[in-house]
């Protein structure tokens, strides 16, 4: 090291570090990368590298990018994945003494970026931390740093339904002590989420980091995201709010592969908010309201007064249609004001910045008036919680000017009148300015040269400038050459001289005085931020609640009525996104009864003739109900669900390396374990990935154990008819099926649900809808008549035991002496030695099992 150049050896001695991360290292105007930094950053960002001299024999590999377009380069390197430390000269060249001293004055890493292109205003940017408490139990906690919203949560489940709580939240990075950092790394990696190691906790203020009553046990994952935080943020986080601990009985709970099964923020095929339910409810005005709606839609409410209160908002903003209208328009002008007080508390804002936060209070008296107006006791509470910060508004009416720039340093912040000695050298400047003007006037009429003229540039001053053709013209004993151009030249005179003094020493003071009181302005600002804050999360309630108003009218929806039984009614019930890309296509209504009495549907029907579609519409309805909003049904009465679990589609796991069927049977496990009696459980096709009769007999066994152990509200659809027998033994079952009709040799699908089994399946019409070849189709049916063929004269044989009811729909009446015995191989008996039965779950018993029969041959 001590063979390269002082600032090389600057540039490695920072590196050492940050080992991982790029360094951007300020020199002059450009952030050079050195090294292996460099080499990677080309390729990356497709710049050009090349190389400089360093001290050593060899020239070292060199990229650079201008500090003021760096921000878009950062991004690129940070959507990737990847961390970058900004290091800045922190002293003035002109007075080092040596190298120029440069630190790192922030790092920035996927889950601490606050601003840019890729930031979208309407969506949460979350960081997390995670610990482990004890086995299979977890506290995590997480944080948006542009908005200064957290959260804190303890999570029962293994590591994976960690991350996969966390890829819900679409978290980018995750902080964690060194221990979990290795069990979780392959995890992370896999779900493209960054792991950040803080082992240390700084002793904050503990008031300022929870509400009441947040659990010890969380306490300890707070400190360790907000030390990660402090740490490479290196500036303010005064705006970092008390994490809200999550009360999961308050809520209702949807797991990750139910959010994703029902299409909530994201489609499934496109992968974008078209075609979710979030893309057919956001009719926000506010960026702030965009993001609350999301986080309604992540975490519905499970407490029916507090349904109720949400509903009543709603159906008032509904009665007062012209007074929403208005509040709506006024809404268009307030900004964000959440991520304006973190751009504030970072020391970042600019004067525009504090002009929006101005502008965004100028609205709130307004629409504290319309909603008053409206007379309605919802609407007149919600106006008295709308803080008018009346202090903090009447300051930045003082202190910032009506169109501020985006500069900080340029001028024109601080509003004439706010300070007495600015506006003494902003008047010495303006007059210096016009009396330059004056002087170029009287120059030309003294002289009679119409061209001479009076400029300015920063290294040679106000100058008087003649061409070299009208020199003659001029009284050159009054003239004292400055400068020599190729056809003209420019001079000064003693008086030109003396304003130049007054105007220049002016303006360079009123900029720095602006500039500090500006920054004293920002300051001060700060101590509003808890009070902007509060203002802030009830300004995007109105606008969420307005939204649900907005799309109650133009959708056709219904206030839902809440009980505190189980019984759960929909009186033509739509799927209202289905119906909405459907356009002005009719979209079949249905009911949904489920009863104490009959809470579990079987529902069979061919493909395509909308079983998953009316499963999911069940669900979203009592999502929209538990948020809020009103519902897409002609009537609905409801209970508090507590949880919702649904096994709707099926995909590999490539990267935990298992297959659609162990998914499908995680995905089931999961659910049946955590749901009870007040869930609601939607069950699509279980046992498809193996055999007809494995699959047969896991879909009957998960059946009968909802049925009989938890009771919960369930929809069943399946392709196994045969499975249509358990409604007369299960007396809580009743099949019914999507209607289907053949008519000349087609299948028409009706879209309505009826209550009986379906009669056939129609799976070869469905096939010749996709237009697979004739000659499969015909050959398909042909093959099909054989088989049912077969089926009718075995069904007439007295030994056919295939097509009647299968033996596991009846209880066996075999006596043990009479079951046929079977050598048993030596691994299936240790195996059944090893088994711990009391610790061993139904779903686990069953893959036993099905893992002995495979062993001896079944």
């Amino acid at each position: 090291m001590n063979n390269y150049t002082p600032m090389i050896q600057q540039y490695l001695q920072v590196k050492s570090e940050y080992a991982d991360a790029f360094l951007f290292f300020r020199l002059g105007d450009f952030y050079e990368l050195f090294f292996e930094d460099a080499i990677r950053a080309s390729q990356i960002l497709e710049i050009t590298l090349t190389s400089r001299a360093g001290g050593s024999v060899e020239r070292i590999p060199m990229c650079g990018v201008p500090h003021h377009a760096a921000q878009n380069y950062i991004e690129t390197l940070i959507q990737k994945g990847y961390r970058v430390a900004i290091c800045e000269q922190t002293e003035d060249p002109k007075q080092a003494i040596g190298v120029v001293k440069r630190e790192v004055v922030r790092l920035i890493t996927p889950g601490t970026i606050i601003e840019g292109k890729n930031m979208d205003g309407k969506t949460n940017h979350f960081i997390a931390s995670a610990e482990e408490i004890d086995e299979n139990c977890y506290a995590y906690a997480y944080l948006d740093l542009s908005t200064g919203e957290g959260t804190s949560v303890i999570l029962t489940g293994t590591e994976k339904n960690l991350i996969q709580e966390l890829q819900a939240l679409s978290i980018r990075e995750l902080v964690v002590p060194e221990q979990l950092f290795v069990l979780l790394s392959d995890l992370a990696e896999a779900h493209s989420i960054l792991l950040s190691i803080e082992e240390t906790k700084l002793e904050l203020n503990t008031n300022k980091l929870f509400v009441e009553q947040n659990p010890i046990d969380v306490h300890g994952v707070c400190h360790r995201l907000v030390t990660y935080l402090h740490r490479t943020q290196k500036r303010s986080l005064d705006h970092i709010q008390p994490f809200k601990f999550q009360e999961r009985e308050e809520l209702l709970t949807i797991d990750f592969h139910s959010k994703r099964n029902l299409e909530l923020v994201q489609s499934i095929r496109g992968g974008d908010q078209k075609g979710s339910l979030y893309w057919l409810l956001d009719e926000t005005m506010t960026a702030m309201g965009g993001r609350k709606l999301k986080q309604w839609l992540h975490q519905p409410l499970a407490n029916r007064t507090k349904i109720e209160e949400r509903l009543e908002i709603v159906t008032e903003m509904l009665e007062a249609y012209f007074i929403r209208a208005d509040i709506r328009e006024t809404l268009k002008e307030v900004y964000d004001l959440e991520r304006l007080i973190g751009r504030i508390s970072f020391g970042t804002a600019s004067g525009r910045d504090l002009s929006q936060l101005r502008q965004s209070l100028i609205q709130i008296p307004l629409i504290k008036e319309k909603l008053k107006e409206s007379a309605k006791p919802a609407l007149i509470k919600a106006a008295n919680n709308l803080d008018e910060c009346l202090e903090l508004l009447n300051m930045l009416k003082e202190a910032i000017s009506d169109h501020p720039p985006l500069s900080v340093k340029e001028g024109d912040i601080i509003r004439d009148g706010f300070h007495a000695r600015l506006d003494e050298l902003r008047y010495a400047k303006k007059n210096g300015k016009d009396w330059i003007s004056a002087l170029e006037l009287k120059e030309r009429e003294r002289t009679g040269i119409k061209g001479l003229k009076i400029g300015y540039n920063r290294i040679f001053g106000y100058y008087i400038e003649i061409t070299k053709s009208n020199i003659h013209l001029a009284d050159l004993t009054r003239y004292e050459r400055k400068q020599t151009l190729a056809n003209a030249e420019r001079y000064i005179t003693d008086e030109l001289k003396e304003k130049e003094s007054l105007i220049l020493t002016a303006e360079e003071e009123s900029l720095v005085l602006e500039y500090s009181l500006f920054v004293d302005v920002r300051e001060q600002v700060k101590q509003y931020i808890p009070q902007v804050q509060k203002l802030a999360a009830k300004v995007s309630e109105l606008d969420v609640f307005s939204s649900f108003a907005e799309v109650t009218d133009h959708y056709r929806l219904t206030k839902p009525t809440f009980h505190d039984g189980l019984d759960l009614t929909i009186v033509n019930g739509r799927h209202p996104v289905v119906e909405k890309m459907m356009n002005k296509q009719h979209y079949v209504p249905n009911d949904c009864v489920l009863s104490s009495e009959e809470n579990m549907l079987l529902i069979t029907g061919p493909n395509m003739s909308g079983k998953s579609t009316f499963m999911r519409q069940v669900a979203i309805t009592v999502i929209m109900g538990q948020m809020g909003c009103y519902v897409p049904a002609e009537k609905a009465l409801l209970p508090v669900t507590d949880q919702i679990f649904t096994r709707i589609g099926a995909a590999d796991d490539l990267a935990a390396g298992q297959s659609t069927f162990m998914v499908e049977m995680l995905e089931s496990t999961y659910a049946i374990t955590h749901a009870t009696e007040r869930s609601l459980l939607l069950f699509d096709e279980i046992g498809r990935g193996t055999s007809t009769y494995d699959g047969m007999a896991l879909a009957q066994a998960m059946m009968e154990y909802i049925h009989t152990e938890i009771r919960a509200n369930t929809l069943f659809s399946t392709h196994y008819h045969e499975l249509t027998q358990l409604e007369k033994h299960l007396d809580k079952l009743r099949n019914v099926h999507v209607a289907a009709i053949e008519q000349n040799g087609k299948v028409v699908f009706l879209h309505k649900v009826k209550s009986g089994p379906a009669d056939k399946s129609y799976g070869i019409h469905v096939a010749e809808l996709a237009q697979l070849p004739e000659p499969i189709i015909v050959r398909a049916r042909e093959i099909l008549q054989e088989l049912e063929t077969v089926k009718e004269h075995e069904s007439k044989g007295k030994q056919s035991t295939v097509n009647e009811q299968l033996t596991f729909f009846q209880e066996s009446k075999k006596q043990p002496e009479e079951i046929k015995k079977e050598p048993i191989t030596d691994g299936v008996l240790s195996s059944i030695r090893e088994i711990d039965i009391t610790g061993t779950t139904p779903m686990k018993a069953l893959q036993f099992l099905y893992e002995l029969q495979q062993k001896i041959g079944k």
